[in-house]
This record gives C-alpha cells, structure tokens and sequence, in this order.
C-alpha cells in the first residue's frame, strides 16, 4: 500500500492563494481610493498615514493568518539562528557583481520588450518619500526586506522545505517572489535576490540574515540611482564593458563560495539540533 506523505502549509498552490490574497487586500483600499482621487482631483492614495496603516494592517494578517495556516512553532516558521557577521561581506560583493551582469539582461530585454514610460516613472515612485533619501531608505531598505522576507523566506520557504526537496523549495520560493512584484521588466532582478536568498537561509536558518541581505541589495539599488553619476564615474566603471562583465563573473563565483564557506559550521551547527 502507498504511504500518504502528509502535505505541510503552503504547498505551491496554497502560497499562491496566500500572495494573492496579500495583494488583494491592498487593492481592495487603493482601487476605490485611486478613483476617487480621479474624479475628484485628490491624492488620497500616496497619504503617508495610510500607507503606513495599509501596509502594517495587510502584512500582519497574512503573517497571523499563513503562520496559524502552518500549525508549526514560530521558530520552525521565522528561524533565527546565529549566523558569522563575516558573511556579510560576500553577500555585498555578490549583489553589486550580479547588478552589474543585470544590465546585460536589461538591455537583451529591453530589444525585445521595451519598458514604457509610466514603467520608469511607477518605478521611481518607489524610491520616492515624503521624508526626503532617509525616508526612501527605511522604505526600501528597512520595510521592505522585513515584509517580504517574512512572507516569502519566512512563511512560504519553511512550508515549501517541509513538502518539497531544496531545490524545488528554493526555485518556486524565489519565482513567486520575482512574480509578485508584478512586472517583467524588474523579473531577472528579483528572481536572483530571491533564489540567492533562499539559498542562504537553508545555508544558516537565519531570518534575520536574509533580512539584512534583502535590505543590502535594495539599499546598493538606492544608491546607484541617487548617485548614479558619482559612482559611474569611478575607475573600475570606466573599464571596457567587456572586462567588467568578466571582472563581475569571477567576483560572483568568488561571493558564492565565500558564502559556502563561511556558513559551513553554522550548517552543521543547525543538522545536530
């Protein structure tokens, strides 16, 4: 007779629903808000005070409602393991050689699928602020990396390593993640971080590392388009394009296995609980 393997929460079908559910809650307060600003010349909709209630009230009932969903202990579903801080510096190096790689991607896509112009400017937005570059920095490098690593490192990857082998656990992880950003021209970008992510936590069981990794990327992202000047005008970006790429390949292979290596004990530290 055929053993039954008992399916954990979420399957892939279930975190579905669960980021469905998230962006649904959001629109079902932007959509009315977003026609009634229309018609009536207002900008409810971009209100600091409800973006802050919106964005706290919808992420805390997904995680209150996907972590009951579970019925595991809070550690198994936001583990928070000790990690070597040392990791950090490879994890850095990493994201700004893969951004570098990215703009070989943007430009491949960009011949085949042009972004619009309202593409560039909903993009800008969101490193827009009404409190100045610290107010986009704690947006986009303190709210952002907590929310979606909670949701997407934290609720969906434990489900997913519970009911599938790594690989597929990190892969579907990561390509959920780079979907729900809802836009094919900012996909390569996220499904990296997402897969780089989800590697790292199955390397260290830290939630809070791949917070703070999230947050890295997103925070070199900020940089780059506030002074982009500044650092296009430094040495190494003025090399042959040719050479950068190849400078930022060795530099990524170089992260990985620094990564590797220096997650070993704490690995090990984490199969002898």
């Amino acid at each position: 007779m055929n053993e039954i393997r008992q399916k954990y929460y979420p399957t892939v079908l279930q975190a579905i629903h669960l980021i469905i559910l998230y962006i649904f809650i959001q629109t079902i307060v932007d959509f009315p808000l977003a026609l009634f600003d229309y018609y009536n010349g207002t900008d409810h909709l971009y209100h600091p005070i409800k973006k802050i209630l919106l964005g706290v009230g919808s992420t805390l009932f997904i995680l209150i409602y996907g972590f009951r969903k579970s019925k595991a202990p809070f550690g198994k579903v936001f583990p928070l393991k000790f990690f070597n801080p040392l990791i950090l510096i490879p994890i850095v190096t990493f994201f700004w050689a893969a951004h570098n790689l990215l703009e070989v991607v943007g430009i491949w896509m960009n011949s085949f699928l042009p972004a619009p112009t309202w593409f560039w400017e909903l993009f800008g937005k969101i490193f827009d602020s009404d409190f100045g570059w610290w107010g986009a920095f704690f947006k986009v490098a303190v709210i952002a990396p907590v929310v979606e690593e909670l949701i997407f490192r934290g609720l969906i990857l434990q489900g997913f390593r519970r009911n599938y082998n790594s690989f597929i656990a990190v892969f579907m992880s990561a390509l959920l993640f780079a979907l729900f950003h809802l836009n094919p021209w900012q996909f390569p970008a996220t499904f990296i971080l997402g897969l780089l992510l989800g590697w790292v936590m199955l390397r260290t069981n830290s939630i809070l590392l791949v917070i703070l990794g999230h947050s890295i990327n997103n925070t070199l992202v900020l940089l780059s388009i506030t002074y982009w000047e500044t650092i296009r005008s430094h040495s190494i970006y003025l090399m042959e394009k040719k050479d950068l790429y190849y400078t930022s390949a060795l530099v990524i292979l170089c992260s990985v296995v620094f990564i590797y290596l220096l997650s070993i004990s704490w690995w090990k530290k984490k199969s002898s609980d």
